[in-house]
């Protein structure tokens, strides 16, 4: 499941996403070239099969490198040179045939980037009653599958494979998956992250060494100033601010709590926001400032929400309270289609089995139930300042808890839980609350989720995605946690 087509639509049309750099597939197919003196025609019927799986891959959304057809190990070192040049994301080795593992291995060793495997024979069987030796062997793509795998695995190289037919919707639906997590490789490896203010105080679950992103993930932190958003507000005209209030009142329903000056000022911060992001070149944005007395930088910080919901919904997620890694997850599973929503504990509700999960903001706008609504506040709770903040229920339906963890080493988890927002009675004090079943006592299934090495806030996103990712972990080489109680 994807974002609701509704509320993506209309959020689409309204706001221009991100561009993120696409996900760099590498393609190789091959056979032995041995047979193709042996049995005439068949090299072109498998050239056209390695045709067929370029095409379908280059309509999924990624940038395709497709080297060509090997034949033998010459050709195989040949292609493992172009896709180390290349620096893909992921390389693909299609068997289309029987092939020797030497004619692979260089290209696992040497392309620097993961590997995935596919075998995909011309049709779901055999006609065993035509088939001669040649038809029959455009169809043992599998035959060295074993002995691919055996060989990555004594090169410690990981294997991952799928196999099946060239129209099997089922092998079609777990390539996606991969290529869903070459996206999310794509993204971190070249994401310009923005963190903004300083630490909530006391809250050490959150803090992160920002040199680990670096390292563990790749991508840049960017360390910004409360100053450097302050200029920009400073500097928005009337005329932009009008022409922000007329988007959001095209996106969102007013509540009559909204005070009109509070809501001047939000979209004025929204305004600078968008300049930040695009002066700095940003892919996230994770934030928080204490601020005193009214002074400007704690309205700043109060005045975030709306603008930081609208960019979070344009591909660009933010996230308060200097949540820097539940910023990735938000950036993650945007990236494959998922929303993302800033997200924690409210409550539990036993009485109906649903834990009550949500937050003051930032909201991802395109996975709301409906059109979502803007309350004032007149104080946001264990915060400074005043102003408006984002109500909506996340489409009811599947739904996956997504959070990056963090182990006594320094190392990242992905940890994920999959449930179902379900109908029901929700808070109306400007939260982003939502009712998740998770098929088990809310008590039994919160106990686990924080075991699970978990930080307090994480991304909320729709569909069951605890596949996507576990791939996109695989590919990362980041250890995977499901929490299933």
């Amino acid at each position: 499941m994807t974002i609701s087509r509704q509320r993506a639509t209309s959020t689409a049309l309204l706001l221009e996403r991100k561009q993120h750099r696409p996900a760099r597939i590498g393609l190789v197919a091959g056979g032995l070239g041995a047979y193709w003196p042996q049995f005439p025609g068949l090299l072109e019927q498998l050239g056209s099969s390695a045709r067929f799986v370029s095409d379908r891959l280059k309509s999924m959304d990624c940038e395709v490198v497709d080297v060509g057809f090997i034949s033998d190990p010459i050709d195989g070192a040949a292609a493992a040179e172009k896709l180390r040049v290349a620096d893909c994301d992921m390389v693909i080795i299609f068997l289309t045939t029987y092939l020797t593992s030497n004619m692979v291995l260089p290209i696992a060793q040497r392309a620097h980037a993961p590997v995935l495997v596919i075998d995909l024979q011309p049709s779901e069987a055999m006609d065993h009653a035509t088939f001669d030796t040649g038809k029959w062997l455009a169809y043992c793509g599998q035959c060295p599958l074993p002995e691919v795998a055996n060989v990555f695995r004594r090169s410690g190289i990981p294997f991952r494979s799928v196999s099946g037919y060239l129209n099997d919707e089922a092998a079609w639906e777990r390539i996606t998956r991969w290529i869903n997590a070459a996206k999310v490789r794509a993204v971190l490896r070249h994401a310009r992250h923005g963190l903004m203010g300083h630490l909530y105080a006391g809250m050490l679950d959150v803090s992160t060494d920002m040199t680990l992103v670096s390292s563990q993930l790749g991508g840049h932190v960017e360390v910004l100033e409360f100053d450097d958003l302050r200029v920009r507000v400073e500097q928005v005209t009337d005329a932009e601010a009008a022409s922000r209030m007329a988007l959001v009142k095209a996106i969102f329903t007013l509540d009559e709590s909204v005070n009109a000056d509070d809501l001047d000022w939000a979209v004025r911060v929204s305004v600078g926001l968008d300049r930040l992001v695009e002066d700095f070149k940003l892919d996230s944005v994770a934030y928080y400032h204490r601020g005193l007395n009214g002074e400007l930088h704690e309205r700043l910080g109060a005045g975030m929400i709306l603008g930081a919901s609208l960019l979070t919904a344009r591909g660009i997620p933010m996230a308060g309270e200097y949540e820097i890694r539940t910023n990735l997850a938000m950036l993650i599973a945007d990236r494959i289609g998922a929303g993302g929503s800033f997200t924690e504990f409210q409550a539990l509700n036993f009485r109906d089995g649903v834990v009550e999960m949500g937050h003051d903001g930032p909201a991802h706008l395109a996975i709301s139930s409906k059109v979502p609504l803007l309350r004032g506040l007149g104080i946001f709770h264990g915060k400074r300042g005043w102003g408006v903040s984002v109500e909506f229920d996340v489409t009811h339906g599947p739904v996956t808890t997504f959070g990056v963890g963090q182990e006594r080493d320094g190392s990242f988890t992905f940890i994920a839980s999959e449930g179902e927002v379900v109908d029901g009675p929700l808070l109306e004090i400007g939260n982003t609350t939502s009712r998740v079943d998770f098929g088990c006592d809310p008590g039994v299934w919160a106990d686990a989720w924080s075991s699970s090495g978990v930080a307090h806030h994480w991304a909320l996103s729709v569909g069951h995605r605890a596949a996507d990712y576990r791939a996109a972990a695989d590919l990362m080489g980041i250890p995977f946690i499901e929490v299933k109680p």
